[in-house]
């Protein structure tokens, strides 16, 4: 499998990976615009963008575009993220050009009629109440908030509904102009593909963009504190979330790992103390999420009211014992599990694709999977347990509780206890 990269005049970058023994291929545009590329007025509006992109172009209607793809058997799709925006098909190698000329419409020729800004604004309304509803969905947007304060990167993907019910067309156009600027577009494809094709493909659709200036993005800045919510829910929803390396750093592997070793199955820690040994709830995990200049270490939990204070208690102390005694065995499980998920995660098209396309984003280039492999299997347990020191004594956290937390502890106190 060999990866292929163009670089137009413009600054649009086509990136492709053909995958031989397939019938289909993965294609579709990405966007360096997401959530964190908004100023407070605009937030929801990349989402708000995603879903109107569907909406209608200058030559396709709403269920054209559907049948465009869903005639040849495909299926297309879209999200936002805090950093991209993505548009995306998965189709049979013959409908590669067809896909590709489709999803360069919705991008590049979205007509934002006023009726149907209407009914997708109540539509992502209901999104938002849906996400109000969904205590697991709501305690991440209020730990990312307590984590990252006031600054874009701390706010939510879908915005604040008093905002997504004032946006018009302009405010859409706006963000178009300011943010699809060529040098943000990466039109990125795996599977059955051609690089030659698709390269003219997006030529013809991208080549007429005129370059633009690269906008500020504003940088990351931790801050840490506690969100507390008293609810009578049947369960007590627990968050926690320190500061980790971006995607950029020499850490990532390295805090990738912890995470994992920590709580990302049920062979980690926090599952075997919490949920094997004492019975203190029923999903517990540690996971790594990363941006281009930082990233999170976040651990949830769902528990008892009666059991949160226990459980609050037990993460801070497996946290610190990771320092000390974090064992050889342990590290080489989470090597080989991450290894594993990417490699098995990369047997799709689809995940292909959107590889390329953020590590594109990330580094300007793709790394081999070699490369990728081999900077996995360089972690060593002491970098661990480094890792596990230093951010325990950097003692800075985020916290987020849902429910009956009455009795859980304050943040202060299990930093306390953290940096004891």
């Amino acid at each position: 499998m060999t990866v292929h990269l163009h670089r137009m005049p413009n600054g649009v970058r086509v990136v492709t990976e053909y995958m031989p023994g397939l019938a289909s291929a993965a294609v579709g545009v990405w966007v360096n615009a997401g959530g964190r590329h908004e100023r407070i007025e605009q937030n929801g509006v990349a989402h708000f963008l995603e879903h109107m992109a569907f909406k209608g172009t200058r030559t396709r209607s709403a269920l054209q575009i559907a049948e465009a793809i869903e005639d040849v058997g495909g299926y297309i799709n879209a999200y936002t993220s805090r950093e991209m925006t993505a548009y995306y098909a998965r189709i049979l190698a013959e409908d590669v050009n067809l896909a590709l000329d489709v999803i360069s419409d919705i991008v590049l020729n979205p007509v934002f009629d006023p009726r149907e800004i209407e009914v997708e604004r109540h539509v992502i309304l209901q999104e938002i109440g849906q996400a109000h509803d969904t205590p697991d969905d709501v305690i991440f947007d209020w730990l990312q908030e307590r984590a990252f304060p006031d600054q874009p990167l701390g706010r939510t993907i879908l915005g604040a509904a008093e905002r997504v019910e004032t946006f018009d067309a302009d405010d859409l156009s706006r963000f178009v102009a300011e943010r699809y600027a060529p040098g943000n577009i990466i039109v990125a494809a795996a599977g059955a593909v051609d690089h030659d094709r698709i390269v003219r493909a997006a030529e013809a659709a991208f080549g007429h963009l005129r370059p633009g200036a690269a906008q500020p993005v504003e940088a990351a800045r931790f801050g840490g504190g506690e969100t507390r919510v008293e609810k009578a829910l049947e369960q007590a929803h627990f968050a926690m979330a320190f500061e980790s390396a971006g995607y950029r750093d020499d850490d990532i592997y390295t805090s990738q790992i912890f995470a994992s070793a920590l709580g990302g199955g049920m062979s980690s820690r926090l599952f075997q103390e919490a949920r094997e040994k004492r019975g203190l709830c029923y999903t517990i995990f540690a996971q790594t999420g990363a941006y281009s200049d930082s990233g999170l270490m976040t651990i949830y939990a769902g528990t008892s009211g009666e059991e949160i204070g226990e459980l609050a208690e037990l993460t801070i102390d497996e946290l610190k014992r990771a320092a000390d005694d974090m064992t050889d065995a342990e590290i080489a499980r989470a090597r080989t599990q991450m290894k594993a998920g990417l490699l098995m995660g990369l047997e799709s098209p689809s995940s292909r694709a959107e590889r390329l396309a953020r590590l594109l984003a990330i580094w300007d280039r793709v790394p081999t999977l070699a490369e990728t492999v081999q900077r996995i299997d360089a972690v060593s347990t002491s970098k661990v347990r480094d890792l596990a020191r230093a951010t325990a004594e950097r003692g800075a956290a985020a916290m987020a509780l849902y429910g009956p937390v009455r009795r859980a502890p304050e943040l202060q106190a299990l930093t306390g206890r953290l940096a004891a």
